[in-house]
């Protein structure tokens, strides 16, 4: 628990307009930029409190040398909503939620996790690979929003996508690694996906993308911190998948405790956080 004082933090509730030309395009492409989704004063409150959890809560003490690709890509703190009534403030906010939905088309959205991706200076690039590979999610509605608590420059973001490539499903299993980011790159070129990458991006902006796109992120030449904070939805009324790897297998012990393949993905820690029926 933080000891902030919650009355401080903005609500993060008003709207923030989707034009269906935007929903047409993620829906085209499998992702989309969105600027200042969060305002400065926004952004700059919430990065106090998110910084202070990862600080808590990060358990990587390893220099960057000695850790393995995945490991230099960057500090991963997973479902800090779990343990920080602030940062849930955050990872909960209907503003966000309901930018989910819209862009995905669906009535409504629940939280898979969030995850503070934080690239340290120096920290590596960030193979391609697909989220969803993880998920043991019965849907292609999943989506993951993107945000910078602090200016990033060109160099170091935004992430690049194969535009497309959700509408390509299931590629392979293919966790994070080297493997996964040449036989990645040598998938896209094959299939001649184009790729987008959104530039430098203000404190605030976020990215949208759906769980099957392919994507990767450069390393991070700069002497400052990468600070980005992702919150994961997926479609209310989805169901758990059996599990066809360890990695899926390990995520459904993780976000679904308790529960059974066919059971409805929405235990505790998967909240519905916005209907367009409330």
């Amino acid at each position: 628990m933080t000891s902030t004082n919650l009355n401080d933090l903005p609500e993060l509730s008003s709207p923030y307009a989707i034009t269906p030309e935007q929903s047409a395009q993620y829906a085209r492409d499998g992702h989309m930029i969105l600027r200042q989704v969060a305002s400065p004063e926004e952004t700059a409150a919430y990065r106090t409190v998110i910084g202070d959890a990862v600080k808590r809560l990060n358990k990587e003490t390893r220099p960057l040398g000695e850790r393995d690709t995945y490991g230099k890509a960057f500090l991963q703190i997973s479902n800090i909503w779990e343990f920080d009534e602030a940062v849930s403030r955050f990872t909960l906010a209907r503003r966000f939620a309901r930018i989910a939905a819209e862009l995905m088309g669906v009535d409504g959205v629940r939280i898979y996790h969030d995850q503070a991706l934080y690239k340290e200076p120096g920290g590596g690039h960030t193979p391609w690979h697909q989220d969803q590979i993880y998920w043991p999610l019965d849907t292609a509605n999943t989506i993951t929003m993107w945000m910078p608590l602090v200016p990033i420059s060109a160099e170091v973001g935004s992430m690049t996508f194969a535009s497309g490539s959700h509408r390509h499903g299931y590629i392979n299993k293919m966790v994070i690694s080297d493997e996964s980011h040449k036989t990645l790159a040598q998938y896209i070129e094959g299939k001649g996906l184009p790729l987008v990458n959104y530039g430098a991006m203000a404190a605030g902006d976020a990215t949208f993308h759906a769980g099957w796109t392919l994507h990767s992120a450069p390393g991070n030449p700069t002497e400052s911190t990468r600070e980005v904070m992702t919150v994961i939805y997926h479609a209310d009324g989805t169901r758990i998948l059996p599990p066809d790897s360890n990695a899926r297998t390990n995520d459904m012990k993780r976000w679904f405790p308790g529960m059974a393949a066919g059971d409805e993905a929405a235990g505790p820690l998967n909240p519905l956080v916005y209907s367009a029926k409330a």
